[in-house]
């Protein structure tokens, strides 16, 4: 399993970003910005990954500025964006969801320096941060859960950023509805009724929270 760590040179920024297997190669990039070959970076993620976090942790630590949704906003301020880094060597982080390969760019100027600018990607969560994940938005819904809940979603759930966002919401919705703590049966029920979990009838031989 991989670990989950705070870069160092971020840590009292106020803002927790975790670091795991699936974005610390954008973590690294990001942490080197003074070795970029450009002074432009185009970040990108799938919803909710922590990738507008992760700019703004950027710019605190480098002075740089960030164009965040960069993918849908207007091409000539874009370029001129990219152009400006260039000129005052202020490093530029450009945010967006899909490989700037893939942008509409109808600018053939915008789209060779889009083509020349280091790339880098959050992927979608791997096992350790989906886990930290579970538990830092169990945990910030101030409903107490148990012990076991996490690991046990962890096995049910799509692994993304989305996913793990939906369920933790209709978790907590649950327990304020209910007044109940958020346990496995609580989980069991709430997924079922959502459609997530197929209604599967009970077997006395197995363990029923699995």
């Amino acid at each position: 399993m991989s670990q989950i760590s705070l870069p160092f040179e971020w840590q009292g920024q106020g803002e927790e970003f975790l670091v795991s297997e699936a974005n610390q190669l954008a973590v690294a990039h990001l942490e080197r910005w003074r070795d970029w070959p450009v002074s432009v970076t185009v970040l990108t993620g799938p919803p909710l990954s922590g990738r507008s976090a992760l700019g703004r942790q950027f710019v605190a630590m480098s002075g740089g500025s960030v164009i965040d949704d960069a993918e849908g906003q207007d091409e000539h301020m874009l370029f001129h964006a990219w152009n400006e880094a260039q000129t005052e060597h202020r490093p530029l982080l450009m945010i967006g969801r899909t490989s700037p390969l893939r942008w509409t760019v109808a600018l053939p100027d915008l789209r060779s320096r889009l083509a020349g600018s280091p790339h880098v990607a959050i992927e979608e969560p791997d096992e350790a941060l989906a886990l930290a994940l579970i538990e830092r938005r169990l945990g910030a819904s101030g409903a107490s859960f148990a012990p076991d809940l996490a690991p046990w979603l962890l096995r049910r759930i799509e692994r993304s950023y989305g996913a793990i966002a939906a369920v933790t919401a209709l978790l907590d919705e649950a327990s304020l509805s209910s007044g109940r703590k958020i346990s496995v049966a609580l989980a069991k029920e709430a997924l079922q009724s959502a459609g997530i979990l197929p209604i599967v009838p009970p077997d006395p031989t197995n363990d029923q929270r699995e």
